[in-house]
């Protein structure tokens, strides 16, 4: 099947199935008893996603506590730089209370714990920007909260950590394996096993068993909601391009979103790290294979024994094995173009922004930057959307640590 045999006007309400799925990518592989949890979530989420109540409330958080609607900024000075004529611009999730994306889905998630009577909420984080966001949405609710993170990540995000831990949430420090992102994932699902009558696991991507990959799609779909109607209005014509970057991909498909029906090019950008070789890289739509982890299937990265196999990024937030399922998907359509940029190119990326605009973004961004450079100086006019998924001050101390003062 082609994105061309798919009618994107009534895509959302078909896609995922009843099941999860997004054609074969998705589902829900988890054990019984967990499984009726999910049920559960699904049947709420269903309902409540429907209520007047509950979207008039969502729609007053965003405006008079997250700062929503973000802006659009026009890159001008970097557009100039390039000199062809291509037009760089900027949907500034940066500026979103928190400073990245992640606060669209966990204000949603937090507010459906509530509403189903958990006491608790339980994540997983990597770059430590989900886990501020739910920690934010956890201390607005009065619901207790536990994060769980990699002790590499803990190291390289400490003011992230001590974010959460002013917020009120216990930060659970992971020590398993290469102790990044993935196993914090683990530990953070075992928790939830043993919780879940009480608890709800707030996955921080379009990642993990249905519901949540819709359902993070669908809170994040204000970002390309947005961006299209900001665009047009500043523009008066849609972009040729949009760009995000894609770990698990939550904020990647909250851009997509508002421009899968429209005449627009669009580019999804995975961690090339330092270079091709499995275990230097986290680019699993790009060098992975067919595989279930965490509850869903997917496209992932296997080793030679097809698990998941170690993965490497500059970027805390994705270093991850898989990718969303609707990722998987829209990858196959040929909707979306799915590509990589290496950590040098990311790095660069990073001071060209911070000098050449005033903006200073997050590593994660920072990929989505790199290419949209990149695509910039291969045509001849046009211009390019790029999602600038979070700001950079939580990881100044490392990039000064690590590569200096380009």
């Amino acid at each position: 099947m082609l994105f061309n045999d798919i009618d994107f006007d009534v895509y959302f309400k078909k896609y995922p199935d009843a099941k999860g799925y997004f054609g074969k990518y998705g589902g829900s592989y988890i054990p019984p008893e967990l499984q009726a949890a999910m049920d559960e979530i699904t049947e709420a989420y269903q309902t409540i996603c429907k209520s007047r109540k509950f979207i008039a409330e969502l729609r007053r958080i965003r405006k008079e506590f997250q700062g929503r609607p973000t802006p659009i900024s026009h890159l001008a000075r970097l557009s100039d730089k390039i000199g062809n004529g291509v037009q760089l611009y900027a949907k500034r999730e940066d500026l979103n209370h928190t400073g990245a994306h992640k606060l669209n889905h966990c204000m949603g998630e937090v507010l459906l714990a509530k509403y189903m009577g958990k006491k608790k909420v339980i994540a997983e984080t990597g770059a430590g920007q989900h886990g501020v966001a739910l920690a934010t949405a956890a201390a607005y609710f009065g619901l207790e909260c536990d994060v769980y993170m990699g002790a590499v990540d803990v190291k390289k995000q400490a003011p992230n950590v001590a974010r959460m831990k002013i917020l009120g949430t216990r930060v659970v420090e992971v020590t398993d394996g290469l102790q990044t992102l993935k196993e914090a994932v683990d530990a953070a699902f075992t928790a939830y096993c043993k919780e879940y009558k009480d608890a709800i696991y707030c996955i921080g991507s379009v990642v993990g068993p249905h519901p949540f990959p819709m359902m993070v799609r669908d809170f994040q779909s204000v970002v390309g909601i947005e961006a299209r109607e900001q665009f047009v209005e500043m523009t008066g014509e849609l972009p040729d391009a949009v760009v995000a970057c894609v770990g698990g991909g939550s904020n990647a498909m909250g851009l997509f979103s508002g421009f899968l029906d429209d005449p627009v090019d669009i580019y999804g950008v995975e961690p090339l790290g330092r270079g091709p070789k499995l275990g230097d890289h986290a680019a699993s739509l790009t060098y992975g294979e067919e595989g279930v982890m965490h509850g869903f299937n997917s496209i992932m990265l296997k080793d030679e024994n097809g698990e998941p196999a170690p993965v490497y990024s500059v970027a805390s937030g994705l270093d991850y094995p898989s990718s969303g399922p609707e990722h998987a998907f829209l990858r196959d359509l040929g909707r979306v173009k799915y590509d990589v940029v290496d950590d040098d190119e990311t790095i660069d990326a990073f001071f060209e922004l911070s000098r050449m605009e005033g903006i200073i973004p997050a590593i994660e961004s920072s990929h989505a930057v790199a290419y949209g450079l990149k695509l910039a100086k291969t045509m001849g006019k046009g211009s390019i959307l790029i999602n600038l998924s979070g700001r950079g001050d939580k990881v100044i101390d490392y990039i000064i640590e690590k590569y200096g003062i380009r």
